[in-house]
């Protein structure tokens, strides 16, 4: 969707960004929600904070790193605001009281919602795009990290910036260092739930990049803190989540 619409993408992270910094006055201690997507196709793996930030590959990968840039900028000549941007690598699964999760509007257009809505009967056959990359088994490769390890990010996050520093900006990585390709996390949802998915391979997609992962030393250093749950783990919250959904219809 964001390759066909990209100003919806740049009018919501733009316009707000912008009202949030202007209503605080500058007086703001902030986390933003940066990507992984700043880096694009990266040189070389894992991606550290430090490296080049390359031409990005979509319409929102591009509103991120000019997104930093304005930080960055405004940072520089306002030295009661502290930001510090995550650069998110891919967060997927849910709470493990099942009661909160991912609900895309629509067709969703990331991998773990439709293998959940898949499985459970919503959609059909899910398409893995590409399966000619140069990784080990021909799919894409992703840093697949549970939202409540990306949510303890965030807390601490939040305690750095209570804290003095020289810096009033830092970026930081939250992945768990590891790459996983989409055949395997099919692999993995399949084991972890006992449910049998169907996929069928199509072309690649324009604004995927071939692999991506990152290095989370200084995030781990740094921040104090480190990605405890697995990818199975990820499959089956989601999972639980989905069979939440269906049985508490809204």
């Amino acid at each position: 969707m964001e390759q066909q619409q990209p100003l919806k993408y740049y009018r919501n992270n733009f316009y707000s960004l912008i009202n949030i910094i202007t209503a605080f006055n500058s007086n703001l201690k902030l986390v933003f929600s940066s990507s992984c997507t700043v880096y694009g196709q990266p040189d070389s793996l894992p991606v550290t904070e430090f490296a080049a930030v390359k031409k990005a590959e979509s319409p929102y990968g591009n509103t991120k790193q000019i997104a930093e840039e304005i930080l960055q900028e405004t940072c520089a000549v306002t030295p009661d605001l502290k930001v510090i941007a995550l650069r998110y690598f891919n967060p997927v699964g849910a709470h493990k009281s099942a009661l909160i999760g991912e609900l895309p509007i629509g067709v969703p257009q990331n991998l773990i919602p439709f293998v959940t809505q898949s499985a459970i009967g919503k959609r059909g056959a899910i398409t893995v795009f590409g399966n000619d990359y140069n990784t080990p088994d021909g799919s894409a490769i992703r840093d697949y990290i549970h939202v409540v390890d990306l949510a303890k990010a965030h807390v601490a996050a939040i305690k750095k910036l209570e804290t003095k520093s020289d810096a009033n900006y830092e970026v930081y990585n939250i992945g768990t260092g590891k790459g996983s390709s989409v055949l395997e996390i099919i692999n993995a949802f399949e084991k972890s739930t006992g449910e049998k998915l169907n996929y069928v391979i199509g072309p690649r997609r324009e604004g995927d990049v071939e692999q991506t992962y990152g290095d989370v030393t200084k995030s781990n250093k740094e921040l104090n803190w480190k990605a405890e749950l697995g990818v199975e783990e990820m499959m089956s919250s989601a999972w639980n989540w989905e069979k939440y959904l269906r049985d508490n219809p809204f």
